[in-house]
């Protein structure tokens, strides 16, 4: 861009909630883009720039909107924050922030943390626009307060019935319509009763969360209970999952492999941890994909990839180099451990597990070869046998993490 792109923020409160240096900046532009509703907010008496609405579908369009009127001042107009989950983003990623001035209202969840009260610092805000309702449930803990950017007028009662189907019927749901305009208005009731019709599309979905005692509680701590997912019970168990992803050691933006994915635990859980994570999990069987995809959106992270057979996969295609990645099948398979110890970045890890004596020796002679620390873990758990409790042993679970050190791998390879 030759001129700056002004993205100027704009409330319900229109024209009237602008400041000199937004009103400047709209009225000295020579084009101003905006959703149909956002130019409608400007006064005809703004005479000065010429409104072009955004086409549709807009992201795939926007580098040649931008590239058509180069030369002119440009004005966008954004909702409220445009840096808050708004166009502003786009653009910085798309012409870089430097060929931006950005000037920002009151965002949505400020001015609903205003009305009612709640410390915005402390208030997670999850968006359902253009994403999936269940994104929401790993925020639910019982007395937590939550904020949900919802796409339409529908988005109160479905936000209600995931409430109510995931153990928080009695949670307090607030809809919050046109915050910071003339027709500004709050309503309120619980999820599971949640009856009232559809309002103002332009709305914030307030939630006081209320478990119910008898639900099960999925928090973002790995180590679910078993029962949390479906499937043929082809699962690392919750305990040997626990340590698993303790060494895999996620942190937000980090994308997973998670190879022989069975359930989809290992990548559900990962994903879990930070709204950020990532994951792509191979497995082999049709209809276990299709379950890792269901236990996935029951547990809140339907953006977990899943594709076919690992190998296969890896040579049709070049996903994202991985930050960690999860062996917990297919260990015998020739050129598996070395297609993926190829493929992990410098600096990432592995964890590999092993239940039979064969996958054991490979993990024996891999951390020979790369370093690393391996351990092994037996569970107990108490089953009834006849009228008491015996322990009943799990297969015992041997583990190798590392951590890809370049200059070791370069070692390595030369003494070879």
């Amino acid at each position: 861009m030759r001129q700056p792109i002004t993205v100027v923020g704009i409330g319900a409160d229109g024209w009237d909630g602008l400041g000199g240096a937004a009103r400047t900046a709209v009225e000295t532009a020579e084009v101003v883009f905006g959703s149909a509703r956002q130019l409608a907010l400007l006064p005809a008496a703004v005479r000065g720039p010429r409104r072009v609405p955004w086409p549709s579908p807009l992201v795939p369009a926007l580098p040649d909107v931008l590239a058509a009127h180069a030369d002119t001042r440009m004005c966008v107009l954004a909702s409220g924050d445009p840096m808050f989950y708004g166009i502003g983003v786009t653009l910085a990623k798309l012409v870089g922030p430097q060929a931006l001035r950005v000037l920002p209202q009151p965002s949505s969840a400020s001015l609903a943390c205003a009305r009612l009260g709640w410390a915005l610092a402390e208030t997670p805000v999850v968006s359902i626009v253009g994403r999936h309702l269940e994104t929401v449930l790993p925020e639910l803990a019982d007395g937590r307060r939550v904020l949900v950017l919802v796409p339409d007028a529908d988005g109160p009662a479905e936000v209600s019935e995931l409430l109510a189907r995931n153990g928080f019927g009695d949670s307090t749901v607030s809809v919050l319509e046109q915050l910071g305009g003339p027709a500004e208005r709050m309503v309120a009731g619980v999820a599971v009763s949640w009856s009232r019709p559809p309002g103002d599309p332009l709305a914030v979905v307030a939630i006081e969360c209320r478990a119910d005692p008898d639900a099960p509680r999925s928090t973002r701590l790995p180590g679910l209970p078993d029962e949390r997912y479906g499937g043929d019970g082809q699962m690392t168990k919750s305990e040997v999952r626990a340590l698993s992803i303790a060494a895999l050691a996620p942190a937000p933006g980090e994308l997973l492999w998670d190879v022989g994915g069975g359930s989809g635990t290992i990548a559900i859980e990962w994903c879990r941890t930070h709204p950020a994570c990532r994951a792509i999990t191979f497995e082999r069987s049709e209809a276990r994909r299709r379950q890792i995809a269901a236990n996935a959106a029951a547990l809140g992270v339907p953006g977990v990839e899943v594709r076919g057979e690992v190998l296969t996969v890896l040579r049709a295609t070049e996903p994202p180099a991985p930050d960690a990645i999860f062996l917990g099948g297919g260990l015998t398979q020739p050129e598996l451990f070395e297609t993926c110890w190829q493929r992990l970045r410098p600096g990432g890890r592995l964890v590999a597990n092993a239940v039979t004596a064969e996958s054991e020796a490979l993990l024996l002679s891999w951390a020979a070869a790369r370093g690393g620390r391996l351990g092994k873990v037996q569970v107990y758990r108490a089953e009834p046998l006849g009228g008491f409790t015996a322990w009943r042993p799990q297969l015992p679970v041997t583990q190798w993490s590392v951590v890809k050190n370049a200059r070791f791998d370069e070692k390595s390879d030369d003494s070879r």
